[in-house]
């Protein structure tokens, strides 16, 4: 069991470097320490390299936007929740692309293993629950809408909300013929 003050040195010093990271990404772990209020030894302790950091830092980005399934459709239409889930996710994936080449091939393999089921799990609960109101497309595919976000992330940012209504608009349910 972790103490409860190795725990707050941990949200501590994730909030810090997703804090700097977002300002910097090339920002220094002494710096990222500073920032969270411990020694270097702690940070190192806990991730002891920078990709270690990063990986935490993507692993609780998918867990919350794992979460925020049911809270959106609880909220919203499952339509409208699979829109604001998708912007969280673009907006992921654009922080996530941003360290680029600051991460090795082998962490961008880990950090796409680790999140590919989760996030088809979180897409197809949502999709079902489009196709269950009839507001989805029955033939609708998690693995095809998450390729076709894919290319959301890429645009310039004031272009990935009309585009994802095209292609929200494309899920619509069909009258069949």
């Amino acid at each position: 069991m972790v103490r409860s003050d190795a725990r707050e040195n941990r949200a501590r010093i994730l909030a810090a470097a997703r804090e700097a990271f977002a300002e910097d990404d090339g920002t220094s772990m002494n710096r990222i320490a500073q920032l969270a209020g411990v020694g270097p030894g702690t940070l190192y302790r806990n991730y002891p390299s920078r990709e270690a950091l990063i990986l935490e830092i993507y692993q609780e980005e998918i867990e919350r936007l794992v979460d925020a399934v049911p809270v959106l459709l609880a909220e919203s239409s499952p339509v409208q929740a699979l829109r604001r889930w998708t912007l969280d996710l673009v907006a992921g994936m654009r922080r996530k692309h941003a360290f680029g080449a600051a991460l090795s091939p082998d962490t961008h393999q880990s950090i796409a293993a680790r999140s590919y089921g989760p996030v088809i799990a979180a897409i197809t609960r949502l999709l079902e629950a489009g196709k269950s109101d009839g507001s989805i497309r029955a033939d609708a595919e998690p693995v095809d809408f998450l390729q076709l976000t894919g290319a959301l992330w890429r645009a310039a940012p004031d272009r990935a909300e009309p585009m994802l209504a095209l292609i929200l608009d494309g899920l619509g349910s069909r009258p069949s013929s």
